[in-house]
């Protein structure tokens, strides 16, 4: 948080770890296994970690938190302070409002220790500038970010609560009100900071009795189905967590009062404990969480839109009331914006890889008029088959999501091989760490596009001419640009 931080920094990465602890383990209820500490991982990009003190087994408790400790809405005093109903605000932000008024109470906020060990500056793309942004051109992430969805919300809900309640929200660097334009951007720094914060680190918190939902938010800050999640908490220690794909060891087990934190293998002394995010793709981790890992690769898609897959089938739009075809899967409830292809294994066919709901897409539109209003008076979608028709729709879909990007493979490889010489010498900062970063995400797209061409060539050969030939050696046919390095 860098224009308005509120909290004295003692000057002691290592100190502020060890006052967190105390602060925590002195809760009632609180355990702590002595075999864990808090780790300066700084010199591996990756801030704070947890670290195995001596060999633990699998099954064995790291740390339990009561729910009566998790930073929430419903822990928050500030919930009897206000006047508002905050939990009608859906949890996203609900705990936003919770965070900022904790945050603004300084030394005086129950909750202080635990501030000061949260991340103040993020690489979470809602952060990133237009010149950086436009490293990612081309990826399909950049239409998720959800920015100005986010600051009208923020705009319309938070910045509203806090000057009506001037006394709970305290001005900072010198402020004398959130009124006037001044005002109204350091709010939406400081909503934009709590809103990274609760998609990177906080759980859903479950009721006792339902399952574990999912952790993420899409489209800025807030859900579709965000009046249906569980209400979200920050979860001391349990976010200080890294996560790792292949080397994740550990998970939140969420009892009845407490949450826990489980070895869910042996772990060696020295080594790092980990959570997992589960099984998302590259682009999913640099949005929501600000960084990037090959551990990760497995996981990249690549992510065609409704409008190029009608511009490829040559329907000109993807205008649902005059194009027939998707009005009848509209009608069915089996059309969607858009559709996210997942790496491909070389074992599997082309079939298993696309998603169901793009190969029902892809027969519907290859459809002569005549089937089309057979299968719309029987009210049945067809059955989904891959033969050249659909093969040719999706191939030039491809090529027009390829297009967009403005490098080659090889001009990623060769820029990514530079940066990677660069941070040998020392941790990569800065637009040098996000531009790494956007080339890692946008050569795996490329990767999977280069590798579905492969394969469709492999299945239906390429006559010249034939758009399935073209493009299968990863080159585009938008603006190219070789771009020097600077650090």
């Amino acid at each position: 948080m860098s224009s308005t931080t509120h909290f004295r920094d003692p000057g002691n990465f290592q100190h502020q770890s060890d006052e967190f602890l105390t602060w925590l383990a002195g809760k009632p209820g609180v355990r702590i296994n002595p075999s864990i500490q808090v780790a300066d991982l700084r010199s591996h990009a990756a801030g704070r970690g947890v670290v195995a003190r001596s060999d633990l087994d699998e099954g064995e408790e790291l740390f339990t938190i009561p729910r009566a400790h998790v930073l929430s809405v419903q822990n928050s005093q500030l919930k009897s302070l206000l006047s508002q109903d905050l939990e009608g605000l859906g949890p996203w932000l609900s705990l936003m409002v919770v965070m900022i008024y904790e945050y603004l109470q300084g030394e005086q906020s129950a909750w202080a220790p635990y501030f000061r060990v949260l991340p103040r500056n993020f690489d979470t793309l809602m952060f990133w500038s237009a010149s950086e942004l436009q490293e990612l051109q081309g990826s399909a992430i950049v239409e998720k970010i959800g920015r100005q969805g986010a600051e009208e919300s923020i705009l319309e809900t938070i910045i509203p609560i806090v000057r009506a309640n001037s006394a709970l929200f305290p001005p900072v660097n010198g402020l004398a009100s959130y009124d006037g334009d001044a005002g109204t951007q350091t709010l939406l720094h400081l909503a934009h900071t709590m809103g990274s914060l609760i998609m990177a680190y906080a759980f859903d918190i479950e009721k006792p009795e339902d399952e574990e939902g999912e952790r993420d938010g899409e489209d800025g800050y807030l859900t579709d189905e965000e009046e249906e999640q569980a209400s979200k908490g920050m979860v001391p220690l349990a976010d200080l967590l890294n996560a790792d794909a292949d080397r994740n060891n550990a998970r939140l087990f969420q009892e009845e009062e407490s949450l826990v934190m489980k070895a869910i293998k042996p772990i060696k002394a020295g080594e790092e404990i980990f959570n997992d995010y589960g099984e998302i793709p590259r682009s999913d981790l640099l949005r929501r969480y600000g960084y990037v890992t090959d551990n990760y690769a497995p996981y990249d898609v690549v992510e065609l839109s409704l409008d190029q897959i009608c511009q490829a089938a040559g329907l000109g739009s993807a205008d649902i009331e005059t194009q027939p075809p998707l009005q009848f899967l509209e009608d069915l409830e089996l059309l969607d914006d858009g559709y996210a292809i997942p790496r491909p294994s070389p074992e599997d066919p082309l079939t298993d890889i696309l998603p169901d709901e793009l190969l029902l897409l892809l027969k519907t539109l290859s459809l002569p008029s005549d089937q089309l209003e057979k299968q719309r008076s029987k009210n049945k979608p067809p059955k989904p088959s891959f033969g050249e028709a659909e093969a040719t729709i999706l191939a030039r879909a491809l090529q027009f999501n390829q297009s967009r990007y403005a490098t080659t493979i090889a001009q990623d490889q060769e820029l990514l091989a530079q940066l990677r010489q660069f941070d040998a010498a020392g941790p990569l900062e800065g637009s040098a760490r996000r531009t790494k970063m956007a080339i890692q995400v946008r050569l795996g797209e490329k990767e999977i596009l280069q590798n579905l061409f492969s394969m469709l060539n492999s299945q239906f050969g390429a006559a010249q001419g034939n758009p399935l030939k073209r493009a299968a050696n990863g080159d585009v046919d938008g603006p190219q640009r070789n771009k020097a390095l600077r650090t």
